[in-house]
């Protein structure tokens, strides 16, 4: 069978070889900005949405991530979601059209985790694990977690234990691991209580790696103790410098 010429240009080759049709189906999946490839950070917003919760995580992907980071959000419909706040936002993608290659899933807290609308998640969470993908949840996010059995085999936290199993009824198997601090991470999981919205970056940070670990810790003691007691992280100065 003859093979066709090189969509990208390069007539002597044909498409199934030529590296450049190749680089130009990888360009489709991931951005490519100046020989990086950027890593794809999902964030779940539903309606009331927690402002705070997704504020630190978002802006430190940006800032200590080097421009090798894109956010982007995700809801159950392509329609404007609302935070507790009132910022309304545009998601990316709704789940019918979620990317394929992202590297990690972000279920932010808010005021509709417990509404039966939130179970149509249930499927890409399933399929973010069996994938090894960073998952993080903080919030009544993380307590949804528990009502889908996602819970009961990694170290956790949420907001209350007893609210926890109290929800989750017999899908929560997992109070032996239970953690009551700010944030735990356990393998590629990461749950954190609504007040712990620095200490739930932190973690995510660290799991994929966004910057050494000692720029992450500095990043996280200069919000945590304030301007006055801990210097300014050089990457909080210099993240939009080439």
């Amino acid at each position: 069978m003859k093979s066709s010429a090189c969509t990208a240009g390069c007539a002597n080759q044909s498409e199934q070889s030529c590296i450049c049709t190749k680089l130009v189906k990888i360009a489709k999946v991931r951005k490519y900005f100046g020989g990086r490839i950027v890593k794809t950070v999902l964030f779940a917003l539903l309606d009331k949405w927690a402002d705070w919760e997704a504020a630190y995580l978002s802006s430190a992907l940006q800032m200590l991530g080097q421009n090798q980071f894109s956010n982007r959000v995700l809801s159950l419909t392509k329609d404007p979601v609302e935070s507790i706040g009132g910022f309304r936002v545009v998601p990316d993608c709704d789940l019918q059209s979620v990317p394929a290659d992202y590297d990690a899933l972000i279920l932010i807290g808010g005021m509709s985790w417990r509404d039966t609308s939130a179970q149509q998640l249930k499927s890409l969470i399933e399929s973010c694990l069996i994938d090894g993908k960073v998952l993080g949840a903080i919030c009544d996010a993380s307590a949804y977690l528990g009502t889908i059995g996602v819970l009961n085999s990694v170290r956790h936290t949420s907001n209350d234990l007893n609210d926890l199993k109290a929800w989750a009824g017999d899908a929560y198997t997992g109070e032996d691991n239970y953690v009551r601090e700010q944030a735990v991470r356990d393998c590629n999981v990461i749950t954190a209580n609504g007040t712990a919205a620095l200490e739930f970056a932190q973690e995510v940070l660290l799991a994929l790696k966004v910057a050494p670990e000692e720029a992450i810790h500095e990043w996280y003691q200069f919000h945590k103790l304030g301007y006055y007691s801990a210097p300014l992280p050089g990457d909080a100065t210099s993240w939009n410098e080439e």
